[in-house]
């Protein structure tokens, strides 16, 4: 059987950071902030998220309204549509040496498959094109704080993100919780085997900004910057 030890590093000139977590873990604020800082040190960032490939996006969005998405079939448009992301958004800006902000990579998708039932070994299988990231930040956060933010945001909260499609339970609050504690599981037996960096999501937002930047600057050693490269163009 086919373990799920992590893929090799890309190799390219630029470097790929990745953040994951549970939804209202604060990392889509953070990954934000982060490119944001960046650009205004000089560096050329290229920021990407999850589910933004126009090829399959939409197909996705009907079979989530219409109920037809078995947990295979989920997990084959979604990795249909992170290969198509990968290939236009994520692997060319790598080779022209940008830094490459990823708000959720294939880890989401090993996390939530596994979650579903599908086997993390075929999962890990689909996805081996993706190499390994320069650094993955992991947002470890408890479930009842990203209820307690989802429900003081007003947001409603989404019928596969609470894992309703599960039926794990009739109320969306209790199944929300119960499914969000199943990715949490699958995200800390992954944590240490693919190298996450641990982040204490319940920090405040400036305590975190400030860890990350901290975190990323060894990698940004001898790193061109746009006007390094002007310079020396």
């Amino acid at each position: 059987m086919i373990s799920d030890s992590p893929s090799p590093r890309h190799g390219y000139p630029g470097r790929l950071l990745v953040f994951e977590g549970l939804d209202g873990s604060g990392k889509s604020t953070q990954a934000a902030l982060l490119g944001k800082w960046l650009q205004a040190q000089g560096y050329r960032v290229f920021f990407t998220e999850w589910n933004s490939s126009d090829l399959v996006s939409s197909v996705i969005r009907r079979g989530k309204k219409k109920g037809l998405l078995t947990p295979t079939t989920f997990s084959l448009l979604h990795a249909t549509d992170f290969a198509d992301r990968f290939d236009r958004k994520i692997l060319p800006p790598l080779r022209a040496g940008y830094l490459v902000v990823c708000d959720r990579y294939a880890y989401t998708a090993f996390v939530r498959d596994a979650a579903r039932g599908c086997d993390p070994a075929w999962v890990r299988t689909i996805y081996s094109f993706a190499p390994r990231p320069d650094r993955v930040f992991y947002f470890r956060v408890p479930v009842g704080v990203t209820l307690r933010r989802k429900v003081a945001s007003r947001l409603k909260i989404n019928y596969y993100e609470a894992g309703m499609d599960m039926g794990l339970s009739d109320d969306t609050q209790e199944s929300y919780v119960r499914f969000q504690t199943r990715l949490k599981r699958e995200y800390e037996r992954i944590a240490a085997g693919d190298a996450f960096t641990i982040v204490d999501a319940t920090r405040r937002v400036e305590e975190i900004q400030a860890a990350l930047r901290a975190e990323v600057k060894p990698l940004l050693e001898n790193f061109p910057t746009v006007a390094r490269l002007t310079h020396d163009g």
